[in-house]
């Protein structure tokens, strides 16, 4: 799927702004047929932006169903025999799409994007109206997953009539909304639907082989390859070919230079017809011998696993946030970070190839398992032939949102799950084989909880990726247990199965600003000595490859005894102000000594 660009030939309009918004907290909405006509008693909502912290009611934050959107839009008189798309970034985690009144499309899944085009269902030079449910309720066909928890057989009287409550297995507030922009684009009838680019390195030759997906008739296609100062350095024609170019600038880690490659569709004249500009990086990526290779050369992970979430706009997109995240990452010494628990926006993917961040992208297989040893996950009733179905659709959608992007070096196919049971086994075949199919190119992992011994998948993957929390989540507060326990942990999955590892997440919560010595728990002091011992492990094994710090920042979760106001596992406060760790983390990566 291409990004949205702007060029002579195609032109894009914004839909972010101010939307009318209306909550269906009878849900009726549907059944009333509410985008026949204008919504009516509205609120004003902003776009993208989660709605749930935007007002002062706790009814609209823990709303369970539809919301409505609505806005007015012109479609200009110059876009008339056009092809005219609307574009929805994300929508979480249901949506129906209404363009003056008449249903156009829907979509399941709420972190990637869909479109639809509307060329016959819009006035031409006239205002036409665009009108979304969105829905937030989460099933076990869901990713993630959930179940909406009703309370029939309570005593009467106990709890309002009707009164239901979504049950998440996950460890972060399920925000929901339009997150990221919606807009219009315009496209000439016979257009450029698609560009596949995988690159290589032959020599001291780069190669980035394409392949264009085309709609309608073109006489031929003329393809360009760029350098960052604009100038042509390699040519082809047809849908299918090579680009070559002698002694590349490489897209390396921490320097992201890249080339933009210019396709374009000429009629019988030599005219151009529709064109599309695609940043592209040239690098290789190979998992060999127990090390992850960029380029041929040796690359240690060094990083964070992150959420999209802030402070009032939830999850929704916010570039300003965004290049802060980046700048305190490179102050840090990180040259890296995971998608988690979903795939992240389009622009701040776009951001990382600029940046030369390396990034493990995710789907949103996250809730998995319910740490139990006599409560199965993977059965009939819950995750079952649906949620496959919808996992490898996900999949899907994310590989063909994010294949041309080159800080992507890793496709994450789940977040803990319970690859203890022995039907995760064709469950996670079924995943592992598709996304090979759809991307041989690069490594797959599936990001691990469960003890060496009882794990049943990692033969399934390239990296083992892993979740570890001893000293917080079992011993806890026993800071001199972490060494030897995580060692042990290491030792057994590398014997198990002999591929290199990385810690993708290890942390302790800790509320900024107390301090206390010695260390106790929920302290600066003890985030800082804490990660201190992970260190001491990780450098003995070889096999260990990468350290992802759990988490970037502080951000929300629903309400629990064990949250007080949220996840406090952040180097960084939400409002991305450093705790004690931050220096601790910037001179381990930089080798710097770091005052504070």
């Amino acid at each position: 799927m291409l990004y949205p660009v702007e060029n002579g030939i195609r032109e894009v309009k914004e839909l972010s702004g101010i939307w009318q918004f209306k909550a269906d907290y009878e849900n009726t909405g549907r059944e009333q047929a509410w985008y026949r006509e204008k919504l009516t008693d509205t609120i004003a909502m902003p776009v993208p932006a989660s709605y749930n912290d935007i007002t002062t009611q706790a009814a609209l934050r823990d709303h369970i169903g539809d919301v409505w959107y609505e806005r007015m839009f012109h479609i200009p008189v110059s876009w008339k025999d056009r092809r005219i798309v609307i574009r929805v970034g994300s929508a979480t985690h249901h949506a129906v799409l209404w363009i003056n009144g008449e249903e156009v499309t829907s979509h399941k899944g709420g972190f990637l994007p869909f479109e639809a085009d509307i060329t016959d269902r819009v006035k031409i030079g006239a205002e036409n109206r665009v009108t979304l449910a969105v829905n937030n309720i989460l099933d076990w066909s869901c990713l993630p997953s959930g179940e909406i928890k009703t309370f029939e057989d309570a005593p009467e009287g106990r709890y309002p009539k009707g009164h239901r409550v979504q049950d998440t297995f996950f460890d972060f507030f399920n925000y929901a909304g339009l997150h990221r922009p919606v807009k219009l684009y315009a496209t000439p009838l016979d257009y450029i639907e698609d560009i596949t680019v995988t690159t290589d390195v032959e020599g001291t030759m780069g190669v980035a082989a394409y392949s264009l997906q085309v709609q309608g008739q073109a006489a031929s296609i003329r393809v360009r390859l760029m350098d960052a100062a604009g100038n042509e350095v390699a040519a082809a024609a047809g849908a299918d070919n090579r680009l070559t170019v002698n002694e590349p600038n490489l897209w390396e880690p921490g320097r992201g230079y890249l080339y933009t490659l210019e396709a374009e569709l000429l009629d019988a004249d030599g005219a151009v017809t529709d064109s599309y500009q695609l940043p592209v990086g040239i690098r290789t990526v190979e998992v060999k011998d127990n090390q992850f290779l960029i380029n041929g050369k040796p690359f240690y992970f060094k990083g964070f696993g992150k959420h999209e979430d802030a402070d009032i706009r939830g999850r929704g997109l916010d570039e300003a946030l965004n290049v802060k995240d980046f700048n305190l990452m490179k102050w840090a010494g990180a040259n890296s970070f995971r998608t988690s628990h979903y795939p992240y926006s389009e622009e701040l993917l776009r951001l990382a190839d600029r940046e030369g961040f390396v990034v493990i992208d995710e789907v949103p297989a996250v809730g998995m398992c319910f740490w139990s040893e006599t409560n199965t996950v993977f059965r009939e009733d819950r995750v079952n032939a649906d949620t496959l179905k919808h996992h490898l659709d996900t999949m899907g959608e994310m590989i063909r949102r994010d294949k041309n992007h080159p800080c992507v070096v890793m496709w994450s196919i789940a977040n803990e799950a319970a690859t203890n049971e022995e039907a995760a086994v064709p469950y996670f075949t079924a995943v592992a084989e598709e996304t090979r199919r759809l991307d041989p190119t690069r490594p797959i992992t599936i990001v691990q909880t469960m003890w060496p011994s009882a794990d049943r998948v990692g033969g399934l993957v390239d990296i083992i990726c892993l979740n570890k929390y001893f000293g917080w989540y079992s011993d806890h507060g026993q800071i001199s247990v972490i060494e030897r326990h995580m060692d042990l942990e290491l030792q057994g999955w590398h014997e198990k199965y002999g591929k290199p590892i990385i810690i993708t997440e290890y942390g302790a919560d800790t509320i900024a600003g107390h301090h206390q010595l010695p260390a106790v728990s929920f302290s600066e002091e003890f985030q800082y000595e804490f990660l201190e011992q992970y260190h001491r492990s990780f450098d003995k094994h070889p096999f260990v490859i990468g350290e992802q710090v759990w988490a970037f920042a502080d951000f929300a979760t629903k309400q629990g005894l064990t949250r007080v106001v949220g996840n406090k596992k952040g180097i960084f406060t939400r409002q991305r102000q450093p705790k004690a760790a931050a220096y601790k983390l910037r001179e381990r990566w930089t080798g710097e000594h770091a005052k504070w």
